[in-house]
């Protein structure tokens, strides 16, 4: 299982929101290329990016592009982002600004065959970003909640052939409560594709227990305010996962 620290962009600083929420943000950086070359430097083999201006307003409302291309230039390892990516273009501007997987949101639920257009385009480079609440679908930054359960979205992008799911449980995410396991293990079963789970993760002990369930399919755990809030080390999540 890898550990995958995120990084979650926001008016050009390093943030992290409380349950998604854009006026509850702490920022950590302000030079997000510092954030991204530090966790290298401890051992981070995959850094998770997230463009939460482009997941509010789009990429048109996001100064964080540029960013992004200068984080891929940077770092020896490979990037994935997300956030406010709604088209096929937008994803070959990331991807041809060196992002090794684009992570699909919004657009799933609301432009399906856009969805399916970017899968096809650029096979083994699309993730899909699954963020439910209550076992339910939400999108646009996670303001609006849909009337699709998680399962069947899953289900969906299996069959347009996305490479694998991040699936992030929004009442957990940047509380510190601990993950929801139960959750992603159900995800998990009701698709072949590898899952990443997120949001919540708070101890080395959040960690050991997504450890023990790693069978049912989930290959790696995205990692962000506890890192920031020094709960432990990067290296000593990294060996806990090892």
């Amino acid at each position: 299982m890898i550990l995958i620290p995120a990084i979650d962009l926001k008016d050009g600083n390093c943030v992290r929101l409380y349950q998604g929420k854009a006026e509850e943000k702490t920022v950590y950086f302000e030079d997000p290329k510092d954030a991204a070359l530090n966790l290298v430097k401890r051992g981070a083999e995959r850094i998770h990016v997230v463009d939460l201006d482009g997941a509010f307003a789009g990429k048109d409302g996001s100064p964080n592009r540029r960013i992004i291309g200068e984080i891929t230039s940077l770092v020896p390892v490979p990037i994935e982002v997300g956030g406010g990516i709604r088209s096929l273009e937008d994803a070959r501007e990331l991807i041809e600004l060196g992002v090794r997987w684009v992570i699909l949101g919004t657009v799933l639920v609301k432009d399906p065959e856009e969805a399916k257009r970017i899968a096809k385009a650029f096979p083994d480079q699309v993730i899909a970003g699954i963020d439910a609440k209550g076992g339910m679908v939400a999108t646009h930054g996670w303001v609006e909640k849909s009337t699709l359960k998680a399962t069947e979205l899953a289900g969906f992008c299996e069959e347009i052939g996305v490479c694998g799911i991040i699936y992030t449980d929004i009442s957990r995410d940047g509380a510190l409560t601990g993950p929801n396991i139960e959750e992603t293990v159900a995800l998990a079963r009701s698709t072949s594709l590898p899952v990443i789970a997120s949001g919540g993760v708070s101890s080395l002990e959040d960690l050991k227990r997504l450890k023990e369930v790693e069978k049912e399919g989930i290959m790696g755990v995205i990692v962000g305010k506890a890192l920031y809030e020094k709960r432990f080390t990067l290296e000593e999540a990294i060996a806990v996962l090892k």
